[in-house]
């Protein structure tokens, strides 16, 4: 039976990581975007989404190290799913954005 319950925790360790992976992925991409392309797609600010995806990749950190068996919590699952509306809502429409650049790259 601790078999079962050793392979339960290694994988809600797992999960945590990946989790925590896309978490980072998130706020990386976010501070590197610059703050005007947010308000010319009108998808809130730069600092908002800074916070949330900042706020998701700390909920992550904490939640895999402190938790002994890396429990994939609730907490763990707002904090993502945070994290994958940045990814496939924001970042799309903010990297579409092109300031100042000429037809074979910026001037």
């Amino acid at each position: 039976m601790n078999i079962a319950y050793d392979i339960r925790n290694y994988l809600y360790l797992a999960l945590g990581l990946v989790a925590v992976g896309i978490e980072i992925w998130a706020l990386v991409d976010c501070v590197r975007r610059p703050a005007a392309n947010f308000e010319a797609t009108m998808k809130r600010t730069k600092g908002f989404w800074t916070a949330m995806t900042g706020g998701a990749a700390t909920v992550g950190v904490l939640t895999v190290l402190v938790t002994a068996s890396g429990l994939f919590g609730l907490l763990q699952i707002v904090a993502v799913i945070a994290a994958c509306v940045y990814l496939a809502d924001v970042k799309p429409a903010v990297s579409e954005v092109r300031g100042g650049s000429g037809p074979y790259g910026p001037w």
